[in-house]
């Protein structure tokens, strides 16, 4: 987590834009962030097995 001012809030997984509630213009719907999160896991998981 990196501390952030302005009430931006952003999720980066591995350098990766998840999530941003600046560049949507609003907050996260319930459960938003959790399934952006598994589908990341998902795809880098998927990518180990080949």
């Amino acid at each position: 987590m990196i501390p952030g001012t302005g009430g931006v809030f952003e999720v980066i997984v591995n350098g990766e834009l998840l999530f941003s509630k600046k560049a949507l213009g609003r907050h996260a719907e319930p459960g938003e962030i959790k399934t952006a999160i598994r589908r990341k896991l998902d795809e880098v998981k998927a990518g180990q097995t080949r």
